[in-house]
């Protein structure tokens, strides 16, 4: 009866959420800016739900919160630090983006490169996405519901097995999604299922916690905040996968890298009905990232003090916890909204992935005359030969020996340096010639592979330095190379930006203090969990968590003051900028 249950709400939320979805698509993909970019007409509350979802995904529910039961919350930086990649993308890049009116990502560069930088780019997000970043997301939402169900009992199948059925099921139905309703449907579907995650996703550490008290929520809390409260520690050290050193070196450059310049997370902010919208819509996610240690991380720390340290795999504390604590009248909500999170991360890939193979290889390089319906047409079969592809590969994770979260970080380390770095220096250099960003490519996965497994594979030598120290030193050298190049063998005449918007260029009038409001989260996140705040281990929190966060307010406030007095004056200027440019358009 409880399985039915469960199965009968899922069902309806599912099918609400498409049938909503479908409305809200219905005639607006007949052609390529409607079934790519979803009309250039997604307003700041889309963007940043389909944000939200497509980055809030099962990966990170199990990932995450399997990091934080195994070891502390050091991994929580990957996402409490993501709002300072945010910024950079609302108020730096996202004005040339929009101002080009470029589609993908490749297309910039090949206007700024040539087409074989753009081919460059493309092989690297293809076989990111098949290899790493879809499997990933296919795997991590089949354990789940493997958890869930207990399916190799319920079908008497062996666990293996299991993991190869449900990834087949969970993929199909995903691939409905994007590869026949484009980025309007997935921006919708991600926007309700959003709200449905952060309702559960809140919900789990609150019963987790009174499961821990026993049915007292602040005896829970202080349980976990006064017992092994060092699991509440995000200042990781030399020992933990990341350092808290790494927050200022390759960390900062991998987080830009998928804020700014990944195409499944940019194409929303690529179809926004005006600069405005698009920032309101990538800053309001940077909110959403800080919330990542209370539904993703905590929930593992409850684990930690409820079943100890004995799980098979540390990836199934949080499913065992969903499965043993979640009451059943919400089992079917829980089983909705973390099937909509894989496929909003899923569909995103596909309908990303497809619009990269139409519009940056198969319209330049095979048909240059190709018209809208020949490229949705083409864009249909490519996705679904990928996920296919995917199909098969995502089983394979099942051998991941630290958990989920570690190799798929450092898996996309072959591809996230070298773009965001040709990227930067294709915005701030003007003589950098294309030769320059190809070796760079070749340079860094040669080296990158080397350094962090081929020296200990092949000769063994073992590189003891982290994996994102690495990519730090590695962006350097990167840069220095095409600046070398392009001091050698500059372009024969400056690069150029044209600026040829197709929808309004006026920026929000408050992303600048909002920028400010979002620093200032950040560091009062990382005083709460450090050892004066909820890792300290004689009280709830130390004498010294009041003194800072008092001095956090008071700095925040007096920037605010500033800041606001400065661009209140260059406002009103910098929309009458955008005005003249407009109409000279």
């Amino acid at each position: 009866m409880n399985l039915f249950f469960t199965l009968i709400t899922c069902v309806l939320f599912m099918g609400l959420v498409g049938w909503v979805s479908y409305r809200k698509a219905k005639g607006q993909v007949n052609d390529s800016d409607g079934y790519f970019l979803a009309g250039r007409g997604l307003t700041g509350g889309f963007i940043a739900g389909s944000l939200l979802l497509t980055n809030l995904s099962a990966e990170q529910l199990i990932g995450l919160n399997g990091q934080a039961y195994r070891t502390n919350l050091s991994n929580m930086a990957w996402e409490v630090t993501a709002p300072i990649a945010v910024i950079i993308m609302a108020l730096v890049l996202l004005p040339k983006y929009l101002g080009g009116a470029f589609s993908t990502l490749p297309e910039f560069l090949s206007t700024r490169f040539d087409d074989g930088v753009r081919r460059y780019i493309v092989v690297l997000f293809m076989l990111g996405y098949a290899f790493v970043t879809i499997p990933s997301v296919l795997y991590s939402g089949a354990l789940a519901v493997l958890k869930l169900f207990d399916v190799p009992s319920l079908l008497g199948i062996s666990f293996e097995s299991s993991v190869w059925l449900v990834i087949w099921v969970i993929g199909i139905i995903g691939a409905v999604y994007a590869i026949f309703g484009g980025l309007r449907a997935v921006a919708v579907s991600d926007t309700l299922n959003g709200i449905g995650l952060l309702v559960i996703g809140l919900m789990i550490p609150v019963i987790g916690l009174f499961a821990l008290g026993d049915g007292n929520f602040f005896r829970g809390f202080e349980t976990m905040a006064t017992e092994n409260a060092d699991k509440l520690n995000a200042i990781g050290g030399k020992g933990d996968s990341v350092p808290f050193s790494a927050i200022f070196t390759g960390m900062i450059f991998m987080n830009m890298f998928y804020w700014g310049t990944n195409q499944y997370v940019i194409q929303r902010a690529l179809g926004a009905k005006n600069l405005a919208e698009g920032q309101k819509g990538v800053l309001f996610s940077g909110f959403y990232k800080l919330l990542v240690p209370i539904l993703m991380m905590i929930p593992g720390v409850i684990a930690f003090h409820l079943y100890g340290s004995g799980f098979k795999t540390v990836d199934l504390a949080y499913p065992t916890m969903v499965t043993n604590l979640m009451p059943t009248i919400f089992s079917g909500l829980f089983l909705a909204v973390l099937l909509g999170a894989v496929f909003s991360s899923f569909n995103s890939l596909l309908n990303s992935a497809a619009t990269m193979f139409a519009l940056d290889v198969y319209k330049p390089g095979f048909k240059p005359d190709a018209s809208d319906e020949q490229l949705i047409r083409v864009s249909k079969y490519f996705g679904t030969i990928l996920a296919i592809v995917s199909f098969f590969i995502s089983p394979m994770l099942m051998s991941a020996p630290d958990g989920l979260w570690d190799i798929i970080r450092k898996f996309t380390g072959f591809f996230n340096i070298p773009i965001i770095a040709i990227v930067l220096v294709g915005i701030a250099s003007k003589f950098v010639p294309p030769l320059g960003a190809k070796i760079a490519v070749i340079f860094h996965v040669v080296t990158y592979y080397m350094l962090v497994w081929g020296l200990n594979q092949l000769f063994g030598i073992e590189i003891t330095m982290n994996f994102i120290h690495i990519s730090a030193i590695l962006f350097f050298i990167e840069v220095g190379i095409m600046l070398v190049v392009g001091y050698i063998r500059p372009l024969s005449e400056p690069y150029s930006f044209k600026h040829a918007p197709k929808v309004s260029m006026v920026p929000w009038k408050y992303a600048i203090p909002t920028a400010i409001i979002l620093l200032s989260l950040i560091v009062f996140v990382y005083i709460t969990f450090s050892p004066i705040g909820l890792a300290y281990p004689d009280a709830v929190v130390s004498s010294w968590f009041w003194a800072a966060s008092g001095g956090l307010i008071g700095l925040t406030t007096v920037t605010l003051v500033f800041a606001l007095k400065k661009w209140d004056k260059k406002y009103d200027q910098v929309v009458e900028n955008q005005t003249k440019k407009a109409a000279n358009l």
